[in-house]
C-alpha cells in the first residue's frame, strides 16, 4: 500500500520550487519592476497592472523573500523595528504598543514584539532574536541592570530608545513619565483630605519607576513633616494577588491606615479586590499610579494618577525615526507629565472608625 503523501508547510506539493517574482510578472503579464514595485507597497503602480499582480500572487501563492529583498538594497533595512515591553498583557504596555505600531504603520515599519516579563536573561534572549532578524532599530522598557552588552549584540548604528525605564551602561534616547512628581502629588492629595496614616504598595524595589514613586511618597510625607512608617510599606507587590494578601495584612493589624497609594495599575486592582471583601471600600481612600479598564465605573471610582502611553509611544517612535532618518546628535531624555485624575477614592476623607483602629467587621 503506498503511503500518503506528506504536505509542504506552504500546503505545497514536497519537491516543487517556490513561485518567484519571475513567475508572477510572467502570468500577470507586466515587468519585473512592476511586481517588485507592488510587492514593497510602493503606490505608484497603475492600479489595474497592482490588480493583475495581486491577482498573480494568489494564484501562485507567492511568498516575498523579505531577507533577499533586504540583500538587493543599498541601505540593507528590512523595515521592522523591534520592541520589547515588560508585559504585553498589561494595560500600560499594551497601549503604549498600540501607538507605537500605528506610528510604525504610518511609515510603513513592521514591528517586532515581546514580553521581557521582568527577566534579564529574556531581554538578552529577546534583543538577539530581533538582532537575528536584523531589526533596523530598538524601542525598549528595559529590566537589565547594564545595558552594555547591547554594543556587543546590536550592529554597529543600530538606534536604540529606552521608554518607561532609563537603560543604564548605553547612551540612547530615552522616554520617562515624571513618576516622582506623579507619587507626590498623590500623596499629598491624601494628606489635604486629612489621613496622615497612608500605606505605601509597590512594585519590586530594584525596579526604576517603582524606586522613584516611593521616592515621592517619601519626599511627600517629609514636606508634611511625617515619616513613612514601615509598617504601613510594602515592596515587591507584583501581582494582583500578593497585593490583595499584602492590604488584607494591613487591615488586620491593630491600627490599619486611612488611605493607600499603590504605585502600579495590577496593584491597585489587588488593592480594590481586597477593600472590598473587607467591606472597606468606601471608608479607606485609594489613590493608584496608572490607570486602568474600569476604574471610572467602581463605586467609588478610582482616583489614579494617569500616564499617557499614546504620548510616551509617539515621542517614543519620533526619537527612533529620528535616528533612523540619521540624526547623530546626543542622546536626550524626554519627560511626559503624569496627571491626577480624581474620581472618588481618592477623596474619601479618614474613616472615624479607623482612626480607632478598628478595621474587623465591614462599614
Amino acid at each position: 500500500m503506498q503511503a500518503p503523501r506528506e504536505s509542504a508547510p506552504n500546503g505545497e506539493r514536497p519537491g516543487r520550487t517556490r513561485p518567484t517574482m519571475n513567475d508572477v510578472a510572467r502570468t500577470a503579464g507586466v515587468s519585473l519592476k512592476t511586481v517588485s514595485r507592488v510587492v514593497n507597497g510602493e503606490q505608484t503602480v497603475n492600479p489595474e497592472l497592482a490588480a493583475q499582480v495581486q491577482s498573480a500572487i494568489a494564484a501562485l501563492n507567492y511568498r516575498h523573500d523579505i531577507g533577499a529583498s533586504t540583500l538587493r538594497r543599498s541601505d540593507r533595512r528590512t523595515d521592522m523595528i523591534a520592541l520589547l515591553l515588560e508585559d504585553v498583557s498589561n494595560p500600560f504596555s499594551s497601549a503604549l504598543h498600540r501607538v507605537i505600531e500605528d506610528e510604525a504603520r504610518a511609515r510603513r515599519l513592521q514591528v517586532l514584539t515581546g514580553s521581557v516579563d521582568e527577566d534579564p536573561e529574556r531581554e538578552r534572549e529577546l534583543i538577539r532574536t530581533f538582532t537575528m532578524r536584523r531589526a533596523d532599530g530598538v524601542i525598549i522598557a528595559p529590566v537589565s541592570s547594564d545595558h552594555s552588552y547591547l554594543t556587543a549584540e546590536l550592529p554597529p548604528g543600530t538606534p536604540v530608545v529606552f521608554v518607561d525605564r532609563p537603560g543604564q551602561g548605553f547612551a540612547a534616547d530615552t522616554v520617562l513619565a515624571t513618576n516622582v512628581t506623579g507619587a507626590a502629588e498623590a500623596t499629598r492629595h491624601l494628606l489635604a483630605h486629612g489621613h496622615r496614616s497612608i500605606a505605601y504598595l509597590g512594585d519590586h524595589y530594584h525596579i526604576s519607576t517603582a524606586q522613584h514613586r516611593y521616592e515621592g511618597y517619601v519626599a511627600a510625607l517629609t514636606e508634611a513633616g511625617l515619616q513613612a512608617d514601615p509598617a504601613l510599606v510594602a515592596h515587591g507587590l507584583h501581582t494582583t494577588a500578593l497585593a490583595e494578601t499584602a492590604v488584607m495584612s494591613l487591615f488586620h493589624r491593630p491600627a490599619p491606615p486611612t488611605a493607600l497609594f499603590s504605585s502600579q495599575n495590577l496593584v491597585t486592582i489587588g488593592a480594590v479586590r481586597a477593600l472590598r471583601r473587607l467591606g472597606l471600600h468606601r471608608a479607606v481612600a485609594l489613590i493608584g499610579f496608572d490607570d486602568f479598564p474600569l476604574a471610572d465605573l467602581l463605586e467609588p471610582a478610582v482616583t489614579v494618577v494617569a500616564q499617557n502611553p499614546a504620548l510616551m509611544g509617539r515621542t517614543a517612535a519620533a526619537a527612533l525615526f529620528r535616528r533612523l532618518d540619521g540624526h547623530t546628535g546626543e542622546p536626550g531624555t524626554f519627560w511626559i507629565p503624569t496627571d491626577l485624575i480624581r474620581r472618588g477614592s481618592g477623596e474619601l476623607p479618614p474613616s472615624p472608625q479607623l482612626l480607632h483602629g478598628r478595621s474587623d467587621r465591614p462599614l
